[in-house]
Protein backbone atom coordinates (compact mmCIF):
# COMPACT_ATOMS: atom_id res chain seq x y z
CA UNK A 1 0.00 0.00 0.00
CA UNK A 2 1.40 3.40 -0.96
CA UNK A 3 1.55 6.48 1.25
CA UNK A 4 -1.19 9.12 0.95
CA UNK A 5 -0.59 11.85 -1.58
CA UNK A 6 -1.25 15.50 -0.76
CA UNK A 7 -2.52 18.32 -2.98
CA UNK A 8 0.89 18.90 -4.56
CA UNK A 9 1.66 15.25 -5.04
CA UNK A 10 3.77 14.99 -1.89
CA UNK A 11 3.62 11.77 0.06
CA UNK A 12 3.25 11.56 3.79
CA UNK A 13 2.77 9.09 6.59
CA UNK A 14 -0.67 10.23 7.70
CA UNK A 15 -3.80 11.12 5.80
CA UNK A 16 -5.45 14.50 6.25
CA UNK A 17 -8.07 13.96 8.96
CA UNK A 18 -11.46 15.56 8.22
CA UNK A 19 -14.56 16.22 10.31
CA UNK A 20 -17.77 16.62 8.27
CA UNK A 21 -20.63 18.59 9.82
CA UNK A 22 -24.08 18.74 8.20
CA UNK A 23 -27.58 18.09 9.52
CA UNK A 24 -28.67 16.18 6.41
CA UNK A 25 -27.53 12.56 6.11
CA UNK A 26 -27.54 12.77 2.32
CA UNK A 27 -24.89 15.49 2.44
CA UNK A 28 -22.76 13.42 4.85
CA UNK A 29 -22.72 10.62 2.31
CA UNK A 30 -22.15 12.92 -0.68
CA UNK A 31 -19.30 14.87 0.96
CA UNK A 32 -17.65 11.75 2.35
CA UNK A 33 -17.77 10.01 -1.03
CA UNK A 34 -16.05 12.99 -2.71
CA UNK A 35 -13.39 13.37 -0.03
CA UNK A 36 -12.53 9.72 0.41
CA UNK A 37 -11.98 9.18 -3.32
CA UNK A 38 -9.10 11.65 -3.13
CA UNK A 39 -5.72 10.26 -2.11
CA UNK A 40 -4.57 11.34 1.32
CA UNK A 41 -7.95 12.46 2.66
CA UNK A 42 -9.83 10.58 5.37
CA UNK A 43 -13.13 11.46 7.05
CA UNK A 44 -12.64 10.62 10.73
CA UNK A 45 -16.06 11.70 11.98
CA UNK A 46 -19.45 12.98 10.80
CA UNK A 47 -21.80 14.94 13.04
CA UNK A 48 -25.11 16.69 12.50
CA UNK A 49 -25.22 19.79 14.71
CA UNK A 50 -23.01 22.67 15.77
CA UNK A 51 -22.64 21.56 19.39
CA UNK A 52 -21.38 18.15 18.30
CA UNK A 53 -19.01 19.86 15.85
CA UNK A 54 -17.42 21.86 18.66
CA UNK A 55 -17.14 18.80 20.89
CA UNK A 56 -15.60 16.59 18.18
CA UNK A 57 -13.24 19.33 16.99
CA UNK A 58 -11.89 19.71 20.51
CA UNK A 59 -11.63 15.96 21.00
CA UNK A 60 -10.19 14.94 17.60
CA UNK A 61 -8.29 18.10 16.55
CA UNK A 62 -8.92 17.31 12.86
CA UNK A 63 -6.75 18.86 10.16
CA UNK A 64 -9.83 20.10 8.31
CA UNK A 65 -13.50 20.68 9.10
CA UNK A 66 -16.16 20.82 6.37
CA UNK A 67 -18.92 22.77 8.08
CA UNK A 68 -22.47 23.71 7.12
CA UNK A 69 -23.87 27.03 8.35
CA UNK A 70 -27.54 26.12 8.85
CA UNK A 71 -27.16 23.68 11.72
CA UNK A 72 -29.41 22.86 14.68
CA UNK A 73 -28.43 23.69 18.29
CA UNK A 74 -25.56 25.99 17.24
CA UNK A 75 -25.20 27.52 13.79
CA UNK A 76 -22.04 26.88 11.81
CA UNK A 77 -20.60 30.37 12.18
CA UNK A 78 -20.90 30.29 15.98
CA UNK A 79 -19.57 26.72 16.04
CA UNK A 80 -16.58 27.86 13.98
CA UNK A 81 -15.89 30.71 16.44
CA UNK A 82 -15.72 28.19 19.27
CA UNK A 83 -13.70 25.71 17.23
CA UNK A 84 -11.10 28.41 16.44
CA UNK A 85 -10.48 28.67 20.20
CA UNK A 86 -10.50 24.94 20.98
CA UNK A 87 -8.72 23.59 17.91
CA UNK A 88 -6.86 26.55 16.38
CA UNK A 89 -4.86 24.45 13.91
CA UNK A 90 -8.00 22.94 12.31
CA UNK A 91 -8.72 24.58 8.98
CA UNK A 92 -12.36 25.27 8.08
CA UNK A 93 -14.21 25.04 4.78
CA UNK A 94 -17.83 26.11 4.92
CA UNK A 95 -20.18 24.15 2.68
CA UNK A 96 -23.50 25.97 2.67
CA UNK A 97 -26.71 26.54 0.77
CA UNK A 98 -26.42 30.24 1.60
CA UNK A 99 -24.38 32.40 -0.77
CA UNK A 100 -25.29 35.90 0.40
CA UNK A 101 -22.44 38.39 0.61
CA UNK A 102 -22.91 39.09 4.33
CA UNK A 103 -22.93 35.41 5.25
CA UNK A 104 -19.82 34.64 3.19
CA UNK A 105 -18.05 37.65 4.72
CA UNK A 106 -19.03 36.56 8.25
CA UNK A 107 -17.83 33.00 7.60
CA UNK A 108 -14.47 34.14 6.25
CA UNK A 109 -14.20 36.80 8.94
CA UNK A 110 -13.98 34.24 11.72
CA UNK A 111 -10.95 32.56 10.21
CA UNK A 112 -12.33 30.06 7.72
CA UNK A 113 -10.38 29.99 4.47
CA UNK A 114 -12.94 28.22 2.31
CA UNK A 115 -16.55 28.77 1.34
CA UNK A 116 -18.29 26.45 -1.12
CA UNK A 117 -21.90 26.83 -2.16
CA UNK A 118 -23.65 23.45 -2.11
CA UNK A 119 -24.70 23.77 -5.75
CA UNK A 120 -20.98 23.91 -6.66
CA UNK A 121 -19.83 21.14 -4.32
CA UNK A 122 -19.37 18.45 -6.96
CA UNK A 123 -16.81 20.50 -8.88
CA UNK A 124 -15.43 22.80 -6.18
CA UNK A 125 -15.18 20.88 -2.91
CA UNK A 126 -11.85 19.19 -3.62
CA UNK A 127 -10.21 22.31 -5.09
CA UNK A 128 -11.40 24.21 -2.00
CA UNK A 129 -10.03 21.57 0.35
CA UNK A 130 -6.64 21.54 -1.36
CA UNK A 131 -6.43 25.35 -1.45
CA UNK A 132 -7.32 25.65 2.23
CA UNK A 133 -4.83 22.93 3.21
CA UNK A 134 -2.17 25.06 1.48
CA UNK A 135 -3.29 28.12 3.47
CA UNK A 136 -5.03 29.76 0.51
CA UNK A 137 -8.53 31.22 0.44
CA UNK A 138 -11.16 29.60 -1.79
CA UNK A 139 -14.61 31.07 -2.41
CA UNK A 140 -17.21 29.38 -4.57
CA UNK A 141 -17.74 30.97 -7.97
CA UNK A 142 -21.45 31.41 -7.25
CA UNK A 143 -21.00 33.12 -3.89
CA UNK A 144 -22.73 36.46 -4.34
CA UNK A 145 -20.36 39.40 -4.05
CA UNK A 146 -17.21 37.28 -3.99
CA UNK A 147 -17.02 36.18 -7.61
CA UNK A 148 -13.59 36.21 -9.13
CA UNK A 149 -13.32 38.30 -12.27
Amino acid sequence: MSAPVGPNGQTGKAAIRILVVDDFEGWHHFVTSILEKAPGLHVVCKVSDGSQAVQKAEELKPDLIVLDIGLPKLNGIEAARQIRQLSPTSKIVFLSQNNEHEVVRAALGIGALGYVHKTDARSELLPAVYAVLLGEQFVSRSADGFRKT
